[in-house]
């Protein structure tokens, strides 16, 4: 057994890099600044009652300016002001919203969504409400983002969700069977429902725009995560990107996920995301997968794999004009000999000679180290030639803490098969979690592949294929 720590992989900004996502664009401006087809200016639409869109534009007029950090904080570099969403500084763009491009929702119409007493109604209803609002949004003003703003009353009666079910819990049960349960998911099914509109939606509780809300995040990190989401979902290009490296191949990074359907009785699809070195991805929308009659576990047989990364290697040419060198498969099941020699194929028709399938698992170890502070994060431990334990979550030099609230456990990655080395691919792995331009703190647990593919499909099984409900293939649409 071998044990190392990973050094905190950098981010690559306009005009230098740092391993942090807020301080980068702060201090060496969004990535894509340099990019003449960005975006300059952001139409903000908005969805809410009158209360709710007067605390959306107060709290995008506070967005423009500089946000102070949090007040007394032992840990300045986890929560940093906020450098504000201008021309001159970090973003280098603004933000613009008007009444001419809100929709209100009356209060007579929030009475009566509550007085519905069937939860799969209600929430039927409420997506119908502000689905209407965003169509006309869509079809009749010049906008980039729809920001849907929901009233408290109303996210604590259709918005307040169950944990969402992770890949690995992925099995058909008996159980589910015998019951007629159909699930109904206020945030699925309204970005899904809109995704035809073809204009990206934020839905943001009416609490969180207001001001120093107690047990919330403070407005600084709000507002970093906001404006990060916000700029990604308009400009379709990234604030920043992985560091490069100019003396090896361009790499593809793919996540492949299945997700059951919305009646719990299938594993419905499987699905692939795609990345380049930017951080730009595509998905696509897969077969019904096959259910091993042994452990319960879905799996592609080997036409299915071939045709998914086959489709998602023609849409990568497409997009980029050339094929990449190496292709990397990260999956939280592992691979089956049908699905490795799929991707084999597919791989071998668009003349990839690099290739690794990984498998990232959950884990149950812990790791102690001396003092009060768990293991580093990028910690990482070689069992043996094609298992490993990664930590992506740990305490963070950076931040000077751990910013977790639990013990941390290390993902276990096994390498089923490479071209890589193994520290190479680990290290890739925990650069790909801080790819999220959801969040600006850059410990996330999971890689963006895995996450990314996750998401896509909790979205995508609202999607109806019977009437022909087509999948966009950018991620903006599902974050």
């Amino acid at each position: 057994m071998k044990l190392s720590v990973i050094k905190e992989p950098q981010l690559e900004f306009a005009t230098g890099r740092h391993v942090c996502p807020r301080a980068g664009i702060a201090y060496h401006s969004v990535y894509d600044v340099r990019m003449k087809a960005r975006r300059e200016r952001i139409l903000i639409a908005g969805i809410g009652s009158s209360e709710g869109l007067a605390d959306l534009a107060k709290w995008l007029q506070a967005c423009r300016d500089t946000i102070p950090p949090k007040a007394e904080c032992r840990q300045p570099r986890l929560f940093p002001g906020f450098c504000g969403f201008r021309a001159d500084i970090g973003f280098h763009c603004e933000l613009q919203h008007e009444e001419e491009i809100t929709r209100s929702i009356t209060n007579s119409q929030l009475k009566a969504l509550l007085k519905i007493k069937d939860r799969n109604k209600r929430i039927e209803e409420a997506v119908d409400l502000y689905y209407r609002h965003a169509k006309f949004l869509a079809q009749n003003r010049v906008i980039d983002v729809i920001v849907c703003v929901l009233p408290e009353k109303l996210y604590q009666s259709v918005a307040v969700e169950e944990e969402d079910e992770v890949e690995e819990d992925i099995e058909t049960d008996r159980r589910d069977e015998e019951h007629d349960r159909i699930e109904m998911n206020f945030r699925r099914s309204l970005k899904a429902r809109c995704m035809h509109l073809g204009k990206p939606i934020q839905i943001a509780r009416q609490v969180s725009l207001g001001f120093n809300v107690p047990e919330q995040q403070d407005d600084a990190t709000k507002a970093w995560n906001f404006c990060t989401a916000l700029y990604y979902k308009a400009n379709q290009t990234v604030p920043w990107r992985l560091e490069q490296n100019p003396n090896r191949p361009s790499v593809c990074y793919v996540g492949i996920a299945f997700f059951k359907s919305r009646d719990k009785k299938r594993v419905e699809t499987s699905l692939a995301q795609v990345f380049d070195e930017l951080g730009n991805g595509v998905i696509l929308r897969g077969t019904p997968a096959q259910i091993d009659k042994n452990d319960r576990r879905p799996f592609l047989n080997e036409s299915q794999a071939c045709e998914l990364l086959g489709r998602a290697l023609d849409e990568y040419e497409t997009a980029l004009q050339n094929s990449p060198s190496r292709v990397v498969i990260h999956k939280t099941s592992n691979f089956r000999e049908a699905e490795i020699s799929g991707f084999g194929e597919a791989l071998d028709a668009a003349r990839v000679r690099a290739r690794d399938f990984v498998t990232l698992h959950e884990t149950t170890c812990r790791l102690f180290r001396d003092g009060s502070y768990p293991p580093l994060r990028g910690t990482h431990i070689e069992l043996s030639e094609q298992r490993h334990l990664l930590f992506t979550r740990g305490s963070v030099p950076y931040y000077g803490t751990y910013p977790g609230q639990y013990v941390p456990q290390p993902l276990e990655v096994r390498i089923v098969q490479s071209d890589e080395a193994a520290e190479t691919i680990c290290r890739e792995i925990l650069a790909l979690t801080k790819m999220n331009w959801n969040n600006t703190q850059f410990d996330g647990k999971y890689p963006i592949t895995i996450q990314c593919s996750r998401n896509v499909g909790r979205i995508m099984k609202y999607l109806d294929p019977k009437k022909h409900e087509e999948p966009q293939i950018r991620y903006s649409f599902y974050m």
